[in-house]
């Protein structure tokens, strides 16, 4: 059956932290040392050395507690407000907010020296780094719910998308790949016979040639490539890894192992595809055990039967 439009946004946001819980325990091994691909689960096989060996599984890591806290600014500011957004991870990364159990195990360089600079008394928008080589993935990994919850015109919905981004990376490739990937995700979430497709064309219209953004998008992510990635933490890699796992899974579980299996950033890799897999297979897409696995549901459940009743009103 096809999903409803509340099954697939409760699929979006089950699908990212999902994935992401999915990927922590493998996260930094090259794919060979990974084990095979029907037994990558949120518990590995018996005799694997986990990464985050501490962490309980079915935990989130960073990028599910950073998509968390942009929901939750959307959903209590009713717009993107930078300054709350900033004060929310600046009080992840400080004191655990949105964080399973208030622990805090993974933060990005990049997030790191942004979030600093903001405690520290920077404004929220001059904070990171623009630099070519400040292109992680920390921003891609959290902008879902920006999707998720945002009822403006597209337009509207890139400009959002590169103000999210900003915060801790404020290149412009990592900017448009979050615009794409919001776009993707509306396309998505509408039921386009192809998501990614309908994206690009979207984005290209919005984005005029000789923009530093256009440029981006044409130089560097080069939409139109083959859909291949590393699962590493660049930016237009973690994105095309997701693309690239999409083209051919045929449910939610299939693509998330994928993109765990390509080693590397396996949390992030996971949780950007994992939110693009519950869009497009629904919540009731995403493997039951997984989904009563999942820890922090205290945290989740209050915000997604906030996100799903802003649905349902458009409010």
């Amino acid at each position: 059956m096809t999903p409803t439009t509340n099954e697939r946004i409760e699929g979006g946001l089950l699908g990212l932290l999902i994935g992401d819980a999915l990927g922590v325990p493998y996260e930094f091994k090259p794919p060979s040392a990974l084990p095979p691909l029907a037994e990558i689960d949120l518990v590995p096989p018996v005799g694997f050395r986990r990464s985050h060996s501490s962490v309980p599984a079915g935990t989130w890591s960073d990028d599910g507690a950073q998509a968390l806290c942009l929901l939750a600014s959307l959903l209590e500011r009713g717009r993107l407000d930078v300054e709350d957004l900033g004060r929310r991870f600046v009080a992840w990364y400080r004191d655990g907010y949105l964080a399973v159990g208030g622990v805090v195990f993974d933060v990005g360089v990049q997030t790191r020296s942004a979030l600093d600079a903001i405690a520290g008394g920077m404004p929220v928008l001059e904070a990171a780094r623009r630099d070519e080589r400040s292109n992680g993935n920390g921003s891609l990994m959290r902008a879902l719910p920006l999707a998720l919850w945002h009822r403006g015109a597209d337009a509207a919905l890139v400009e959002a998308a590169l103000l999210q981004s900003r915060l801790t990376h404020a290149h412009p490739r990592a900017e448009i790949c979050c615009a794409l990937y919001c776009l993707w995700a509306r396309a998505e979430l509408g039921g386009a016979a192809d998501g990614w497709a309908t994206a690009v064309a979207t984005l290209r219209g919005l984005c005029p040639l000789g923009s530093p953004h256009r440029d981006e998008l044409e130089q560097h992510v080069r939409p139109d490539a083959a859909a291949t990635g590393t699962g590493s933490g660049y930016v237009v890699d973690c994105l095309h890894s997701a693309r690239g796992v999409l083209e051919s899974a045929t449910d939610y579980a299939s693509a998330v192992r994928a993109a765990v299996a390509l080693g590397n950033d396996t949390d992030t890799t996971a949780c950007v595809t994992g939110g693009i897999a519950g869009l497009r297979f629904g919540s009731s897409g995403i493997p039951a055990r997984w989904r009563e696995a999942l820890r922090g549901r205290e945290l989740l459940d209050p915000l997604l039967a906030r996100l799903l009743q802003s649905s349902e009103t458009g409010a």
